[in-house]
């Protein structure tokens, strides 16, 4: 049978046991369908050798070879990753356009007697839905900004806040980035994987309700935001968070104690403002790392290079600003300031 996506939800509702992308480990890595798991029909190498045959030699041959390639593949996969499944078990499958690799998988895997599925049009359809959603419908629900400078907790607080009723995109988290330079927390998404992120969330938001999102400028580390949520971002209300730069800066040394234990790393990142500050007074922040000189380096950069930037970034932007005065960000703290936003965002205006 086939399977027809009308709506990003659409996955969830039909609760499929496992959804399998049968398309290359590189086509996998770069996006695949929320929750799916890779059983290739053909390899990397594999599928540029098909492609060679079917250009330089003949169609004919090319589908001949992939035919034995994706048999013993297949096979492969009975006997190893699906070798536990139950009779009853109903897994969706896709490929690039929904043809012949899930094609193929999908005869295979329902002559066993599985309940199989196909995608129609693979992938494709997937990402025209992504597509959809993020650029060509509006902001699906009103979007209030939880802004603040640079050390104070907004994203340890955007985390906490859906237990206390707040609906909220934590588009760092969809991102694995912390949204500066000194933010990096590993590899990133590719742009299609962050977008596919970002649509699922948008599809489940409730319309009727407010959205809260950190305040963040168009890009997070290498993803970029959709021009439908950079556009309700930058008319939003806010609510800020402001903290004394002491306090700040003592948070920043608990929320980035991996990158202190890391000087080197700590130093080249340094090292890359050079272009943007004065030749001495990166120097002098390179000797603050160098003498482990951390909170020292953490108010000077608040004080010349983040929170000049914030300010200019906030200059250019539209709603109203509703500040949340706080004396301290130690972790005891942080649940009542969370209380404090919550009761903001869900108290009617």
């Amino acid at each position: 049978m086939t399977f027809r996506l009308t709506a990003l939800t659409d996955l969830a509702e039909m609760g499929f046991d496992t959804i399998i992308d049968v398309r290359s480990p590189s086509e996998y890595a770069e996006d695949h369908l929320p929750g799916a798991i890779n059983l290739p029909a053909l390899d990397d190498a594999e599928r540029a050798r098909v492609g060679t045959l079917y250009k330089q030699v003949s169609p004919f041959m090319a589908r001949k070879l992939g035919a034995a390639l994706v048999a013993r593949n297949a096979a492969h996969h009975l006997e190893t990753a699906l070798a536990e499944m139950p009779g009853g078990w109903r897994p969706l499958i896709y490929c690039w356009r929904g043809g012949q690799r899930s094609g193929s998988i999908s005869l295979i895997l329902s002559e066993v007697g599985w309940r199989v599925a196909r995608l129609e049009g693979g992938y494709k359809a997937w990402r025209r839905q992504v597509i959809t959603c993020l650029h060509d419908r509006p902001f699906p629900a009103p979007v209030i900004l939880l802004d603040g400078n640079t050390g104070s907790a907004k994203t340890e607080v955007l985390r906490l806040l859906p237990e206390r009723g707040v609906q909220v995109l934590d588009l760092e988290g969809m991102a694995n980035h912390r949204g500066s330079l000194f933010g990096g927390q590993g590899p990133q998404p590719s742009q299609r994987a962050f977008e596919g992120r970002l649509a699922l969330a948008l599809a489940s938001l409730d319309p009727a309700r407010p959205v809260l999102v950190e305040a963040e400028s168009s890009r997070i580390g290498n993803c970029l935001l959709p021009p439908t949520l950079w556009r309700a971002m930058k008319a939003a209300p806010r609510i800020a968070i402001v903290a004394p730069a002491a306090a700040r800066a003592d948070y920043l040394l608990r929320a980035y104690g991996d990158l202190l234990a890391d000087p080197g790393r700590l130093a080249a990142i340094v090292e890359s403002l050079r272009p943007l500050h004065p030749a001495a007074r990166v120097e002098e922040w390179q000797a603050l790392v160098l003498r482990g000189a951390w909170r020292e380096l953490a108010a000077e950069l608040m004080l010349h290079h983040y929170d000049p930037r914030y300010n200019r970034h906030r200059a250019r932007t539209g709603g109203g600003v509703q500040d949340v005065q706080v004396d301290c960000l130690r972790p005891e703290a942080i649940p009542g300031l969370a209380d404090r936003i919550a009761a903001l965002v869900t108290t009617p205006r």
